[in-house]
């Protein structure tokens, strides 16, 4: 089970373009909180931190 939470960095206002993270020891989640019952991006937490750092930096690998 995981226990989802928004991420700091959604749209403002009413949080229309927010999306939810889940973390495990192992993996993080992602889904869009408009859309809980949809798909989910589940990835190995490394991966998920190389791919945050790229967003953050502009690069891609």
């Amino acid at each position: 089970m995981h226990t989802w939470r928004k991420s700091s960095h959604s749209g403002g206002g009413d949080g229309n373009e927010c999306v939810e993270i889940a973390n495990s020891p192992t993996h993080t989640s992602i889904r869009d909180s408009k859309a809980p019952t949809r798909a989910t991006l589940t990835l190995p937490t490394p991966t998920f931190t190389a791919f945050i750092d790229a967003l953050k930096t502009g690069t891609s690998r």
